[in-house]
């Protein structure tokens, strides 16, 4: 992995993107293994911990009519909650081919694999942490202008002038100087492509992330980029390429702001306890044997990871945006955040 970056930074006159650098790492990551989820893995998912998590997906789901399509389904997890919970198509377009095997060992004949996106959608899109492994372009506000922060030959950060979408995408955004973070155009047009085959129905992202006021918050001057290995969080992005996750906080605004240029509609964003709340994860829980402590004891741990503010309640998020549907959906029907992005 690193004679292949060092060999594209050098055909590229000793300067590549970290974009291009976190997109050639990640494919190096996913691409070799499928052990990045669960326990023994680098990091957990919601759907890893148990099934409340999709359990109390599938009754906002029952609200919206049509196929479901998972993007970059990870172990599987969440797809085998939704396939016993609904009983309806599913479908899965996963990229990496490792994990689609295990994928595919564990659904078995249950879902149908896709290579690409279909050319015309309908139904329910679910992304659940997705975005956050999009690939981010580093960039830095200076004295003397923007600049764009790429990876040089020796694998270390290398500042450049900003230029073309970048800068285009950037120089609206008011921060104190000196100041680093990052701007996810991959994740923009990613966005823009699924609303372009939207027919009819629901886009859900759920990752961890901000709104753009929060995002570009004066005292996250260091940016949102973080790496996972071993269920160990740190900030080198330049340690061990290939073999470690590289993420960055998704940006809200940005993602409504795309589907909105692309004829969507948001019809709705909150955090992550406040949608669970209101899909009814409490009447999930109440089937549990209160009166079990084996049974109840773990899935009211799971419950707690999931609403808790300090575990992922109110940094993750769900945005949901669409066409042809009516709102309010369930998962948004108190607390909805839409006028924050």
């Amino acid at each position: 992995m690193l004679e292949r970056i060092r060999a594209e930074i050098a055909a590229a006159g000793g300067w590549i993107s970290f974009a291009r650098y976190m997109e050639l790492a990640l494919q190096a990551y996913y691409g070799r293994s499928d052990r990045q989820f669960g326990a023994q893995g680098d990091f957990i998912t919601a759907p890893e911990l148990g099934n409340l998590f999709g359990r109390t997906l599938a009754l906002q789901l029952r609200e919206i009519e049509g196929p479901i399509l998972e993007l970059g389904a990870g172990s599987g997890a969440l797809a085998e909650t939704l396939v016993r919970e609904l009983e309806r198509e599913y479908l899965i377009l996963e990229t990496s081919g490792a994990l689609r095997s295990r994928q595919a060992a564990r659904l078995g004949g249950r879902v149908k694999f896709l290579d690409r996106l279909p050319e015309a959608l309908r139904g329910v899109v679910i992304a659940n942490e997705v975005v956050d492994a999009m690939p981010v372009h580093a960039v830095g506000w200076r004295p003397a202008g923007i600049v764009e922060r790429g990876v040089s030959t020796h694998l270390t950060w290398e500042e450049r002038c900003a230029s073309g979408a970048v800068l285009d995408a950037v120089k609206a955004i008011e921060v104190p100087v000196p100041y680093d973070s990052e701007i996810g155009l991959a994740g923009q047009a990613w966005m823009h492509s699924l609303a372009e085959r939207l027919e009819a129905g629901v886009i859900l992202v759920i990752d961890y992330g901000f709104p753009r006021a929060e995002y570009y918050h004066p005292q996250r001057s260091m940016g949102t980029l973080m790496c996972h290995q071993r269920h160990r969080s740190h900030g080198d992005v330049f340690l061990e390429p290939g073999a470690q996750d590289i993420t960055a906080h998704v940006d809200f605004s940005a993602l409504a702001r795309a589907a909105r240029e692309s004829g969507l509609e948001v019809l709705g964003y909150a955090t992550q306890a406040q949608f669970l709340v209101n899909c009814g994860i409490t009447d999930v829980l109440a089937q549990a044997n209160v009166e079990n402590a084996l049974h109840y004891a773990p899935i009211a741990a799971e419950a707690q990871q999931l609403l808790s503010p300090a575990e992922m309640g109110e940094l993750f998020k769900v945005l949901a945006v669409g066409r042809g549907v009516k709102p309010p959906l369930l998962g948004f029907s108190r607390g909805d955040r839409s006028n924050t992005l």
